[in-house]
């Protein structure tokens, strides 16, 4: 999880993720993760497996 959030927070349009914390333990993860800085190769890394698609649904 903290990987993830770390992911999110690299991305300059976030404002705030919605972490659905249930347990302290979910919250100390959430806030781990702000001290977790990805380098430009990891987000490549993270980012590879991504296929865009078309936006079906909306008008």
């Amino acid at each position: 999880m903290e990987v993830s959030l770390a992911w999110l927070f690299s991305k300059p349009t976030l404002a705030a993720p919605v972490i659905g914390a249930t347990k302290l333990s979910h919250v100390e993860t959430a806030v781990k993760a702000v001290d977790l800085k990805l380098s430009i190769e990891d987000i490549q890394y993270l980012e590879e497996p991504y296929v865009p698609h078309k936006i079906v649904g909306f008008s």
